[in-house]
């Protein structure tokens, strides 16, 4: 009666089932356990299974076609590393090239900009020079007595001597105009008078 309960017990299991319960189960703790195990040792498990796997011909050609295509992929990255650095460096120098002109013609600039500055320079100094100078001559012609200065002005060219007779202290001006030809009193007064207007109706 025992014996048929235990067939019966038995046959309630599949093939499938008692190799779960049986094999797998039992395999599958003692895989789990080993790896903790060799882990808590200091052992690289992985590391290990790859170095014991590399001396299995199928298994080692599987891990050298694998580092292979790493090797492959990483000189390919390498190449492409290079040859953006190599773009990189091309575009610093053109960038540095082109710096370098900017400067020199900021500098040529400045060189130019130096020297037409010491050329307005000269001139306003020429040009205060000659203001000085003809200042002196007007006063020279203030402090001459009239009856000499009257001739002299009386000989130079009507712009420069016009030019005199504007600049003149009236009273010195009135003593040169009598000591003049009337005619050419006439016609300097004219001109001086002409003068006036024309500079009041510029300012």
């Amino acid at each position: 009666m025992e014996k048929n309960s235990e067939e019966k017990e038995r046959s309630r299991y599949s093939p499938f089932q008692w190799f779960i319960y049986i094999v797998l189960i039992p395999l599958l703790f003692t895989i789990t356990v080993a790896l903790v195990v060799m882990t808590f040792s200091g052992i690289n498990v992985f590391e290990a299974a790859k170095e014991y796997g590399n001396k299995i011909p199928v298994v080692g050609s599987l891990f050298a076609a694998d580092k292979k295509e790493n090797n492959q992929q990483l000189e390919k990255n390498i190449i492409d590393l290079e040859s953006q650095i190599k773009d990189r460096e091309a575009k610093i120098q053109q960038l540095k090239t082109q710096l370098d002109q900017k400067d020199k013609s900021i500098q040529m600039g400045e060189l130019e900009k130096s020297k037409l500055q010491q050329e307005v320079n000269n001139l306003v100094a020429i040009q205060e020079e000659n203001k000085r100078a003809f200042k002196d001559i007007v006063r020279t012609y203030e402090t001459m007595p009239v009856k000499k200065s009257a001739p002299i002005i009386s000989k130079m060219p009507e712009t420069e001597a016009l030019k005199i007779l504007s600049n003149i202290k009236p009273e010195t001006l009135a003593g040169i105009m009598e000591n003049m030809d009337p005619a050419q009193a006439a016609k300097f007064t004219g001109m001086l008078t002409t003068q006036d207007q024309t500079d009041s109706q510029n300012q």
